[in-house]
């Protein structure tokens, strides 16, 4: 490997371990050398290793030390296996918080966004990680958003994006329109403010498009988790779309089982459902009326969850398009005008909830499909029939198989009468896409009187965000107060025209940009298409809370910029890895308001770096996480001194020990082994682990007769080596200090010695009368006799057996040694 790095700094040598007195001299010489420079040109295989970009809220909380510094050991490790490794980070940077702080401080949002962007990257500096700063942007930056506003207008063109009309979630306290995606538990993701439905015309990016080729994951490896709620998000349903006639005109109607269609008894419309108004008789008006508007206050959310049913019948009825009979019309929250078409069929006999609204309004409930074997539905069945059973009381359909196995024929029949048609539909709803507030990329569109809706054209881009402006208390845009910026000319017949006020929602800044890492200072397109092979992502990490908002609409994006021509890749990411969370030490998530909150910073200015990332490696699986130990990180910062000693200190102090060359090579080998595998699994916690117990090896071996020899000059360099990864400053001074060329970060992997790393003895415990008295290392192959005379020599079991009888023997190889005496 490329080792020609000149770092090395000769210092006297410390007595004791002080971290201070390395990490930072250490970080100031890679920065100074350009070591972490990725250089597409040098040899071995490209490898680009990527974690999630942070928002710069001014500091690195732990959570993002637990999110980087893992990922961070791993790419080292690859650095060290020959890969080419990028590694780079940047800053996600539009939103709500620095729009929120500067109407608080009355300052402009990017002041205070590049301010934190400058203390935060000095903190990942202080983390010590191999991150290419060279490569750093953020996406507040007008040569980033200019592409988001050239991809917009390239969407547009394909009719990807359109505006339209329709209710969207409006956060009151955030004065903005928020995605389905932002909406949790009826509250804004952002702020916790319950959502209002407004009725707003609005920018949308066309997703629903891409819905099925989305179901599909066989390019892209992803937790099971993150596959299962993309597609329950997604939400594809096989069915029917099933046509009644009302006194409003044809009503179609969305089930996933046109094999119950005789069972409905009754039809349900969304509140917002445009027919409702027609619908609804003068007798019952009053009573809808105050009904939808009561609706209107309610998320999609809470309208959706469980608890007792609610409606108004509207006075109408429709008519079953095979018996005829009279279905009365009612107007439910539970059913969305946002799903299927707005209204559904109630089969109450066969569905959860049109049962549970049957029974509170005594309305008919007619089975239609029976269990096999059962009799029929009681008149005072407590739930309803929701399998597949065989189709009764539904005429010329009696004794089908219910469910998937006769659908496909039942909407054929129903087809050729003009009554049914088949139909997927989806869950999913196109990305709503625009932003009332200032600090986001401008929507590059222009709006005359004349000519409509207009995209900037391509040389007048990007559209810049006006520098001076004023906010308001209530949190509206002052791009709309801003006439300067405002007014501007149409690009169609040069009149007057006004540009669009609105901004793009921030998930489109995170969508592409693993690809300007690839070129950040190419100015002909979004990125140099000859980088184009570097993509995907080859290992992608960050939170799963992410799964169905960036990571679904990254996914969609690349999959655009692929029918674009722009990559070959139809995945942004090749393999994607969750990290779990840090919690408090009260098992609570972090918060100031829980006064939980661990401060990294103040842990490096104690403990340095080094221990900070073991201990964070060292707490829990990577993946799951676990609330924070205030007394846990003594542990590693006690190894880390214990290191430092064995390799500074040259003193042999202690009683001896008859650790063999052998014994020393086993360890070190089998180690390394197992160190290599839990690297490419991702257990950084067994790492840690194991390396800890190879350093209790090695300080026994230091006061054996295998100290000094050329058996413990292998175990230190392989040692050194294997500490690199893991705690980068402190291997790097051992490694100077040892008088090593170069850097030990481009110094190669160790090989395994598979002959060093297995052993033919195994070690055993040896049992006297059942209970465990010592132990003894014999050969695997050891009979019977050769492992009770070993047992017998062994001091510690020689005293529980001297002057008694042994009255049995048994030995199990590699399993049991036990001496039963009386």
């Amino acid at each position: 490997m490329n080792n020609e790095h000149p770092i090395n700094i000769p210092e006297p040598r410390m007595e004791r371990y002080n971290p201070h007195a390395i990490e930072k001299k250490w970080q100031e010489a890679w920065e100074a050398s350009g070591l972490y420079k990725f250089n597409e040109d040098a040899p071995g295989e490209k490898f680009y290793a990527l974690t999630m970009f942070p928002y710069p809220s001014g500091n690195l909380h732990i959570g993002h030390w637990y999110a980087n510094v893992a990922p961070d050991a791993r790419a080292r490790w690859l650095r060290m296996r020959g890969y080419n490794v990028l590694f780079p980070m940047g800053f996600d940077a539009f939103g709500l918080p620095a729009e929120n702080a500067a109407i608080k401080n009355k300052t402009n949002p990017a002041t205070w966004t590049y301010a934190n962007i400058e203390r935060m990257t000095g903190q990942f500096q202080a983390m010590g990680t191999m991150i290419d700063w060279s490569r750093q942007f953020a996406t507040c930056d007008p040569e980033y958003y200019r592409w988001n506003q050239w991809f917009f207008i390239e969407f547009y063109k394909r009719g990807l994006a359109y505006k339209k009309g329709g209710l969207v979630n409006w956060c009151p306290k955030d004065q903005t329109v928020l995605a389905n995606e932002q909406v949790v538990n009826g509250h804004c993701e952002r702020c916790g403010t319950a959502v209002e439905k407004r009725n707003l015309s609005q920018w949308y990016m066309k997703i629903t498009d891409y819905a099925d080729e989305l179901l599909d994951f066989s390019d892209t490896d992803m937790p099971e988790k993150v596959r299962l709620m993309q597609t329950n998000w997604i939400g594809k349903s096989v069915g029917a779309e099933v046509t009644f006639d009302t006194p409003a005109g044809p009503e179609t109607v969305f089930t996933t089982r046109p094999d119950t269609l005789m069972g409905a008894t009754f039809m349900v419309l969304a509140p917002e459902h445009a027919k409702v108004a027609d619908l609804t008789t003068d007798e019952q008006r009053a009573q809808v009326e105050a009904y939808v508007a009561a609706a209107g206050r309610k998320t999609d959310v809470e309208r959706q969850q469980e608890g007792e049913k609610t409606g108004v019948f509207t006075g109408s009825y429709a008519t079953h398009p095979i018996t005829g009979h009279q279905l009365p019309i009612w107007v439910a929250d539970y059913v969305l005008v946002t799903y299927g078409t707005g209204s559904i069929m109630a089969v109450p006999a066969h569905d959860d909830r049109d049962f549970a609204f049957a029974r509170k309004f005594d309305l008919d409930i007619v089975e239609v499909i029976r269990a096999e074997g059962a009799g029929p539905m009681a008149a005072d069945a407590a739930e309803p029939y929701t399998g597949e059973g065989v189709i009764v009381n539904s005429g010329e359909f009696d004794g089908l198989p219910g469910g998937k196995a006769s659908i496909a024929g039942i909407v054929e029949q129903l087809e050729t009468r003009g009554i049914a048609k088949a139909k997927t539909t989806y869950r999913l709803r196109d990305w709503l896409f625009a932003r009332q507030r200032y600090w986001g990329t401008p929507i590059p569109f222009v709006h005359c009187p004349e000519h409509g809706a207009q995209p900037v054209p391509e040389d007048q881009l990007p559209v810049r965000l006006p520098e001076n402006v004023e906010f308001t208390p209530t949190g509206q845009s002052p791009l709309k107060l801003d006439t300067e910026w405002l007014k501007t000319t149409c690009p169609v017949c040069g009149g007057p025209a006004e540009r669009d006020t609105d901004t793009m929602d921030t998930f489109v800044d995170s969508s592409w940009y693993m690809y300007r890492y690839l070129s950040p200072d190419y100015h002909e397109g979004p990125f140099d298409p000859a980088k184009d092979p570097m993509m995907p992502v080859d290992l992608y990490t960050g939170g799963i809370e992410h799964a169905i908002l960036h990571l679904l609409y990254s996914r969609f994006w690349v999959k655009v910029m692929r029918d674009m021509g722009l990559t070959r890749h139809s995945e942004p990411f090749a393999r994607l890895r969750n990290q779990g969370m840090i919690l408090g030490e009260d098992g609570e998530k972090m918060s100031k308001s829980r006064g939980n909150v661990v401060d990294p910073d103040d842990l490096v200015r104690e403990y340095g770096a080094d221990t900070v990332r073991t201990y964070l490696m060292f707490i829990a699986p990577w993946e799951l996480g676990g609330p924070w130990d205030p007394q846990g990180i003594n542990g590693p910062a006690k190894w880390l001194s214990r290191v430092w000693t064995l390799f500074t200190d040259d003193k042999v102090t202690g009683p001896a020990e008859t650790v063999s060359e052998a014994d020393l090579r086993f360890a070190v080998h089998s180690t390394l082994k197992k160190v290599t595998g839990d690297f490419e699994r991702l257990s950084f916690n067994t790492i840690i682990a194991s390396l800890m117990e190879l350093t209790n090896t090695l300080v026994k071996a230091k006061r054996a007769p295998v100290f000094g020899t050329p058996a413990w000059d292998e175990a230190l360099d392989i040692f050194n080596r294997l500490l690199a990864p893991v705690v980068p400053h402190i291997a790097e001074e051992i490694w100077a200090a040892r008088g090593q060329q170069g850097s030990v970060h481009t110094a190669a992997w160790p090989e395994v010695d598979e002959a060093a790393a297995t052993r033919d003895t195994v070690t055993m415990g040896v049992q006297v009368s059942g209970k465990v008295r010592g132990q003894v290392t014999i050969s695997k192959g050891a009979t019977q006799d050769e492992a009770m005379a070993a047992a017998k020599e062994n001091a510690d079991v020689a005293r529980f057996i001297e002057g008694k009888q042994i009255v049995k023997e048994i030995y199990v190889p590699g399993r049991i040694i036990n001496i039963v005496v009386k």
